[in-house]
């Protein structure tokens, strides 16, 4: 035979020399959780290994997150006090504030995303402001911006809309930008499809809707046209960066948006995905890690060059062993 693809694949050396997706630890961020109080870090019943800190106590992953080489964290804040207007979200001593705060001034080589949502502050559990019944786009965008730039002037380096509202993203570009915040860059939750994958993390963050769900902001989950155009739009009004979310059942949507984006993409490898991969390898019917890999790699080789994912740290470790990457 004139061909034999197996040339390629007879040793390590070789198939590592004409591997076509290639990774290291700089394009992963790891989402962590931020509780109000002292004293705390409290395991997530529904997501084994991952933890509510409270601000005293996020130092010691933070610590973890660096040795390992993950230099990239999204906050996600836990507070006590939620209102109809969602108060807390921007408010100038609101719990990722305090956190970015403490975190900038102590890790100033890690670099902090902020998820600017209203969902866990709001006493309904929406990602926005209501009219009876209904989220309200138009008058959410005016709380959102203020929420974004509260996090910027604390001292995120990045904010992150994943509330869904059409216009958000220009909303909240034209804000940073009258305040001189122009240099900070916009990744947004741009193609978010309503997706059951998310329970365990609404039981971490408390955000979980108080009556309804969120069909009526995030994405049927039947539509592929219908995130390209999302993506599309949010580029116009200046996003930076281009996320898919979920990531595992949605690889098609990651290599959608690359191939139609002159951006980067990331894909947020959501909650239900690790819960099932710690259950699976809890009950011996997986090899955790070598799952963790395949996973990673495929979200890779989808076309994605930004992962978020729980399994940051481990992924980390993998690619320092050789397993993936």
């Amino acid at each position: 035979m004139l061909i034999r693809p197996r040339r390629l694949r007879r040793n390590e050396n070789l198939r590592k020399m004409v591997r076509e997706t290639r990774v290291d630890s700089s394009s992963l961020i790891y989402p962590m959780f931020i509780k109000e109080g002292a004293g705390i870090t409290e395991e997530i019943p529904s997501m084994e290994g991952q933890y509510r800190y409270s601000i005293d106590r996020m130092g010691a992953k933070l610590e973890e997150l660096l040795n390992a080489g993950v230099k990239q964290v999204m906050l996600f804040g836990v507070p006590d006090h939620k209102d109809e207007q969602g108060s807390g979200a921007y408010a100038a001593d609101g719990i990722i504030q305090k956190a970015l705060a403490y975190a900038k001034s102590n890790y100033p080589e890690l670099y902090f995303i902020t998820d600017v949502c209203m969902c866990e502050y709001t006493s309904h559990g929406h990602c926005g402001l209501l009219k009876g019944q209904e989220v309200d786009n138009d008058s959410t965008l005016e709380r959102l911006s203020q929420t974004a730039l509260s996090h910027v002037q604390a001292g995120a380096d990045m904010v992150a809309p994943s509330d869904m509202m059409d216009g958000r993203i220009g909303h909240i570009r034209q804000t940073l930008d009258q305040n001189g915040y122009e240099m900070v860059p916009i990744m947004s939750y741009a193609v978010k499809y309503a997706s059951s994958f998310y329970a365990p993390f609404r039981e971490a963050a408390g955000s979980a809707p108080s009556f309804g769900d969120r069909k009526s902001y995030q994405m049927d989950y039947h539509n592929r046209k219908e995130g390209i155009r999302e993506a599309l739009l949010d580029i116009e009004e200046g996003a930076d960066i281009i996320m898919v979310k979920p990531a595992l059942t949605y690889l098609d949507m990651v290599r959608e948006i690359t191939d139609a984006v002159q951006v980067p993409v990331a894909a947020y490898s959501v909650s239900g995905e690790y819960a099932m991969v710690k259950t699976a390898s809890k009950y011996q019917c997986i090899n955790e890690e070598k799952i963790v890999c395949e996973m990673a790699a495929s979200v890779y080789r989808a076309g994605a060059s930004i992962y978020l994912t729980y399994y940051a740290e481990e992924i980390a470790d993998y690619m320092k062993k050789g397993y993936i990457g």
